[in-house]
């Protein structure tokens, strides 16, 4: 099966330990040496307008995926363990 990634953004993904939803995919890790995708990307809730900051980023490695279907992707992973925070950059940096 072959999958865009703008296909993979409309899947939700679940936890198949717990049946929680983690959310939808934003974004891919590949790794351009060997031109494979590492892990799959789910950015963190924002909180009140992304004034105070929000949650981390959940990365999910590509060898906890288990099923990629229609509408689903189902992943076996320890969600505390995974979260990293985003690396901000600062607005006025680029002036």
């Amino acid at each position: 099966m072959n999958c865009r990634l703008a296909e993979l953004r409309h899947k939700e993904v679940i936890n198949r330990n717990n049946g929680c939803r983690i959310g939808f995919v934003d974004d891919l890790e590949v790794d351009t040496t060997n031109a494979c995708v590492r892990s799959l990307v789910i950015y963190g809730k924002m909180k009140f307008l992304g004034i105070f900051g929000g949650r981390n980023d959940c990365i999910i490695p590509w060898q906890k995926i288990e099923l990629i279907g229609e509408d689903t992707i189902l992943v076996n992973f320890c969600e505390e363990f995974q979260r990293k925070p985003r690396k901000k950059r600062g607005f006025f940096k680029n002036f």
